[in-house]
């Protein structure tokens, strides 16, 4: 598969404006509240189409060779999420220059499937609350995908889920600049890049039962598994996102979330797959399920399935940019909102479970 050159289209995508920040000399003084609503307003605009697809055409190239779990492909994966964090002054929560939660085989193949898989890692970034720091937001989405077929044929896994994967990294260059203007959020921020996904979440499942953060710490978990496609469902109004899970656990999150959206995106959430009689079981497939099992409230964000789910495919240039700017835009607003509320949200839904 030749690499593909970021189309021409992509680059006529106008990113929405920002207002104006809270410093701006003002003609009526405003109130703490709308001070707030400019300063998300004006992060989440430095998350745009152009940046997500640098990266994504990076990441989800051949020189990738599909993130197979454990494989030299997604050894480059990790170290170019790392490289990342470091350029951009985001430090890891392990310490120093260690940015990898080592997976080992011997862990992975417990649970493999007959599979025999090598040693990986989960990549964690962090930026530390200014008031509540030991209160952790975490947004996460999977590294890793399916490799290379028999025929040596990549699958570059585009939407699922370098969507993800480049949406977390724009949302923490936003966060980042936030805190460095002394806008940092009051709670912490993880930003979770986990791996193994594909071998039935694998990753987050190592990571909540070794968690760097205790889990009883852990406010929400924003999930991001393919956001960068339109599904059949919507094709002829791409301006949706399916939510899964935000009401299972908490009242108070999925009304963050629609309070969000109909604030800043004004994307459809839709609910289809939230139905707990669901056939295609959505709310157990992705990374977020690992964390609602330990009474985490969650939102899992999601595209739908389409004709390239795991099929070669899958390849950046059919990524809709505007629809992933606006899911990614979604997903920072509600955990700016639930990294500064002033009190932590309630998961008055979850079944409580002796320690």
């Amino acid at each position: 598969m030749k690499k593909i050159l970021l189309a021409a289209s992509m680059l006529a995508l106008v990113s929405c404006g920002s207002t104006q920040d809270a410093t701006t000399p003002k003609k009526a003084k405003k109130s703490s509240a709308d001070t707030n609503v400019d300063l998300a307003v004006k992060y989440a605009s430095t998350i745009t189409a152009k940046d997500l697809g640098n990266h994504l055409f990076t990441y989800a190239s051949d020189e990738f060779e599909g993130r197979d779990t454990g494989e030299p492909g997604q050894k480059k994966a990790v170290e170019y999420l790392k490289n990342f964090y470091v350029a951009e002054g985001i430090p890891s929560p392990l310490g120093g220059d260690d940015y990898y939660q080592e997976v080992p085989a011997s862990y992975l193949n417990k649970f493999s499937r007959g599979k025999d898989l090598k040693d990986s890692e989960n990549v964690l970034a962090f930026i530390k609350g200014t008031e509540k720091p030991d209160e952790i937001v975490v947004i996460s989405a999977h590294l890793d995908h399916v490799g290379v077929n028999a025929n040596g044929e990549v699958y570059n896994g585009a939407d699922d889920d370098g969507s993800g994967t480049v949406a977390i990294l724009e949302i923490a260059e936003a966060f980042k600049k936030a805190a460095d203007a002394g806008h940092g959020p009051k709670r912490s921020i993880l930003f979770l890049h986990v791996t193994g996904e594909e071998k039935g979440l694998l990753g987050s499942r190592f990571y909540t039962e070794n968690p760097t953060f205790p889990i009883a710490n852990t406010v929400t978990d924003l999930n991001i598994d393919m956001i960068g496609r339109v599904d059949e469902r919507h094709k002829g109004n791409p301006n949706y996102v399916y939510l899964i899970g935000s009401d299972k656990l908490s009242t108070e999150l999925h009304n963050i979330s629609e309070a969000m959206n109909k604030k800043y995106t004004n994307i459809e959430l839709d609910y289809k797959y939230n139905d707990d009689n669901d056939p295609n079981r959505f709310y157990y497939r992705s990374d977020h399920y690992n964390f609602a099992q330990y009474d985490v409230p969650i939102i899992f964000y999601f595209n739908g399935t389409h004709e390239d789910y795991h099929a070669v495919g899958d390849t950046p240039d059919k990524i809709n940019y505007e629809m992933l700017e606006k899911r990614a835009r979604l997903v920072f607003h509600t955990a700016w909102e639930v990294a500064n509320m002033d009190k932590r949200i309630v998961a008055d839904k979850a079944k409580k479970k002796d320690e």
